[in-house]
């Protein structure tokens, strides 16, 4: 089986929350979803756990920070265009979240971040192919 990455994400709506990131185009796996907690399906490897406050708590003996006053993880996603780092931003403020930082161009790289509506942060990118290679 191949490596999947889970990242547990804190929010106050779970409801709120699916219909957030669905709004983004992913999937909710249902078998893993139940009043306090969805599965949020990126792909085929990533999953974003979407649990209430108390069910979060749960998986750590340390204080939860509450993502709008505090970071808890930057999380940073791949895209395979300029124009699908705009797509996806821009349905992520249509969703009800919001833009973290203004866009990012330095040529061979293209990026902008948001928050969702509990203020969980995301960066999305692009990066010009030919300049990973020449990289490498």
């Amino acid at each position: 089986m191949p490596q999947m990455i889970f990242v547990n994400l804190p929010v106050t709506d779970v409801a709120r929350a699916r219909t957030f990131y669905q709004g983004l185009g992913w999937t909710i796996n249902e078998q893993f979803s139940d009043a306090t907690t969805a599965c949020i399906v990126v792909s085929e490897a990533i999953y974003f756990m979407v649990l209430t406050h108390e069910r979060f708590q749960g998986f750590s003996q340390k204080p939860m920070v509450d993502p709008r006053n505090g970071t808890t993880a930057l999380i940073s996603l791949s895209c395979d265009s300029r124009d699908a780092v705009d797509t996806i931003t821009e349905a992520a403020i249509a969703a009800g979240g919001s833009d973290a930082e203004p866009p990012q161009d330095l040529g061979f790289m293209y990026s902008r971040a948001f928050y969702d509506p509990d203020g969980n942060g995301f960066g999305v990118f692009w990066m010009d192919p030919a300049a990973v290679q020449g990289n490498g």
